[in-house]
């Protein structure tokens, strides 16, 4: 029982510090709308400041004021990030603010590393809180009953903050209604950035407070990332209650569960999150969403299919393609296959985002669930490649279904966020179930039939699934069921009305989503010979997302040219610069701001300026005052 007492108290104060950085992030989303995928980062430079500043600054009036000086450097950083790139596209979907963020964030890892080393630091102890009591028997260290003291103290000060200040009570209102604050004179930009530095200012906060406890490393912030966005999930987006008491259920979650049931202790916090959305879609304090933005997807000129002339450029450009293997090295043709698996991959999130207006965070689990299905069936039943790529990709069909069942109940941000979740229970079964999975060792000898062994039969082979599965796609698009599915994104009442069942038509296109996922984890199983855990986690997924970003939300085929783009940029600065991530992340920003339509909305918006009629038609007039009024 001593133990038990002891570990809960180990939980609280990992509680005290996830509470603080989920506590920014959520006042961040609650007010701007920004999931801020670079919060993680934000929470890592703090770790780093601090160390530089406690190594100069002895005694307790040194290590406190470096704390609290570290976290106010990394939170001005914030504020002119927020300024510079964040301001610009506050108007754009919720999606691109993701990838802006997303950019910064590999930015700052190579940054880090070039700085500061790739070495593991360990910052000093916290003077006059270095050694431990004895409670219950059992000796807690003197650092962690601090933590535990300062979590309530923060929750305090931003009650205060928000309940008896002039500044609070219009963030408040800004979190229920941005609008009406606009409406009443309230000058936005600074009250965003305001916010923005606050939320910094607490991920900073606890990074800078967790050197006595840990050492400071360039991967702290994907760790932490993760977890902050499950406790912000369970308490509710925008709710500082919520994530308090979130922040407790996880770590008790994270402290016991290794304990009392190791075999699940990673899946337990994921299955807890789902179950929460599932059975209150807003978190325990949070609120129902207000009308969202537009749907990912929606655009002002109708979408239409080619035309002959256009289809045989496609031909053409497919039969070019295919003659590579003929003038390219072996080196080549795989990576080219790798491209060309991506495509397919990032084809079927497209389809998913664009004509159904669903933005998953976890697209990621059914192509990994599609690799362990071609994997099991050459492992465990002996099977050839053909018949893995058949049947293998069931698996992910059946992810797809049984997820995307729960899923389409929701909406918004809190959809991404349970398909999330699902993506994070899968990996963590894959991860665990050593068996059956192999764990963190994979599956090996996953190799193709001799006839598509060579890097050319592979290629072609590749080239003709691609081929396949994106014509396809564009082909459900332009159906019955891609219109129904369209005027459900579009409007989900008037769809309603004239007889369209939004959660079954959406559950389908989550399901054909996930299969052609599926097809893509297949082929890619036998491109690498083997299968890893990694193949679902959240990086495949938001490269998924960056693809499709990049190509555009508001076009057919965008993800076809944002997959070609990205996965062959990635792979070529990988073999070219060890700051493939700075530059990665420098791209995708510049991208972000200069192309917010993606490179292939761009270039239609520049076609339909071109080669649009001198003379204004009806529609023409029509969609002027849209383009005007937007």
């Amino acid at each position: 029982m001593e133990f038990l007492l002891v570990q809960a108290l180990s939980g609280l104060a990992s509680a005290a510090s996830l509470f603080l950085v989920a506590s920014g992030l959520s006042i961040i989303f609650g007010v701007t709308r920004i999931v801020n995928f670079a919060h993680g980062a934000f929470y890592m430079l703090g770790a780093y400041v601090a160390y530089v500043l406690t190594t100069r600054f002895a005694g307790p009036i040194g290590f406190w004021g470096a704390i609290l000086a570290a976290s106010v450097i990394v939170a001005a950083m914030g504020a002119l990030m927020e300024m510079v790139l964040l301001r610009r596209i506050y108007h754009a979907p919720e999606l691109f603010q993701l990838l802006a963020t997303f950019g910064v964030t590999l930015m700052v890892q190579d940054l880090v590393v070039v700085i500061w080393g790739p070495e593991d630091l360990l910052g000093p102890r916290a003077p006059g809180l270095a050694g431990a009591v004895s409670l219950f028997g059992r000796m807690v260290p003197t650092y962690d009953l601090f933590l535990m003291v300062l979590g309530p103290v923060v929750l305090g000060a931003l009650w205060l903050l928000f309940h008896q200040t002039r500044w609070g009570v219009l963030v408040r209102a800004a979190t229920q209604d941005r609008e009406m604050v606009a409406a009443l004179g309230v000058n936005q930009k600074w009250l965003f950035t305001g916010v923005f530095a606050l939320g910094v200012f607490l991920a900073a906060l606890g990074g800078a407070l967790q050197i006595p406890r840990t050492t400071v490393t360039h991967t702290m912030d994907l760790s932490v990332i993760v977890e902050v966005f499950v406790v912000v999930v369970i308490g509710g987006l925008g709710s500082v209650l919520g994530a308090f008491v979130a922040a407790i259920i996880v770590a008790e979650l994270n402290a016991f569960g290794i304990l009392i049931l190791p075999q699940i202790s990673l899946i337990m916090v994921f299955l807890v999150m789902a179950v929460v959305l599932v059975v209150r879609p807003w978190g325990l304090f949070g609120k129902a969403e207000s009308a969202p933005r537009p749907a990912a997807g929606l655009t002002i000129r109708p979408w239409r299919p080619f035309s002959a002339a256009e289809r045989v450029a496609v031909a053409v450009a497919v039969a070019a393609v295919a003659t590579l293997p003929f003038f390219l090295g072996n080196y080549a043709l795989t990576v080219g296959a790798e491209i060309l698996i991506f495509v397919l991959f990032a084809a079927s999130l497209h389809f998913i985002m664009t004509v159904g207006g669903l933005a998953s965070f976890g697209h990621a689990a059914y192509f990994g669930l599609g690799a362990y299905g071609a994997a099991f069936m050459v492992k465990f039943l002996g099977a050839p490649m053909e018949a893995a790529l058949l049947v293998g990709p069931a698996l992910g069909l059946v992810g797809a279904v049984l997820f995307g069942w729960f899923c389409v109940r929701l909406s918004g941000v809190y959809f991404a966020m349970l398909t999330l979740a699902f993506a994070q229970i899968a990996w963590s079964i894959a991860f665990q179930w050593v068996d059956v999975t192999g764990g963190d060792n994979g599956l090996l000898g996953i190799w193709p039939s001799a006839w598509a062994a060579k890097p050319q039969g592979f290629f072609w082979l590749a080239l003709a699934v691609a081929v396949i599965g994106v014509g396809l796609l564009r082909m459900l698009v332009f159906s019955p069921f891609g219109y129904g599915l369209r005027a459900v994104r579009d409007s989900t009442l008037r769809a309603e009305a004239i007889g369209l069942d939004r959660a079954r038509l959406q559950w389908a296109a989550f399901v054909v989503a996930g299969t052609f996922a599926g097809i893509a984890g297949a082929l890619y199983a036998f491109l690498k010979g083997s299968v890893f855990p990694d193949f679902m986690g959240i990086p495949t997924s938001v490269d998924g997302l960056v693809m499709v970003l990049l190509g555009g939300i508001e076009t057919v085929s965008g993800a076809v040219v944002g997959a070609v783009l990205y996965k062959a940029l990635a792979i070529w600065l990988m073999s070219q610069t060890d700051l493939s991530k700075l530059v990665l992340g420098a791209v995708i920003v510049v991208v972000v701001l200069a192309f917010p339509k993606g490179v292939v909305g761009f270039i239609e918006d520049m076609r339909h300026r071109w080669f649009a009629p001198k003379k204004p038609t009806a529609e023409a007039a029509a969609l002027a005052k849209v383009e005007a009024a937007r």
